[in-house]
């Protein structure tokens, strides 16, 4: 499991935080491949280049006033349990 990389020019033009999701996805399969798979976890791996890559992603989000779209996908996950079922709203799956 890991991520497929594009070549630059076509990630360049994808997004303005690929240079921020590639640093994630080579730190992700860095861990993956050199620690997961042998028994490690460390909770505190890759972390600050996620943070950086979300916090790029929100604000791109914004400068297109697309945010809202962040906030009903949460909407949208929160009323689902582990398995995808609905739940209703004690939390129980319906």
């Amino acid at each position: 499991m890991g991520f497929k990389k594009r070549s630059s020019s076509t990630t360049a033009n994808a997004s303005p935080c690929a240079h921020l999701r590639a640093a994630y996805n080579d730190c992700f399969n860095r861990w993956y491949a050199e620690k997961f798979t042998k028994g490690q976890w460390d909770k505190e791996e890759c972390i600050s280049e996620w943070d950086k890559y979300r916090a790029c992603l929100i604000q791109h989000l914004e400068d297109k006033q697309l945010s809202r779209l962040l906030l009903e996908d949460a909407v949208v996950y929160s009323s689902k349990d582990n398995s995808g079922h609905p739940v209703n709203a004690d939390g129980v799956s319906q």
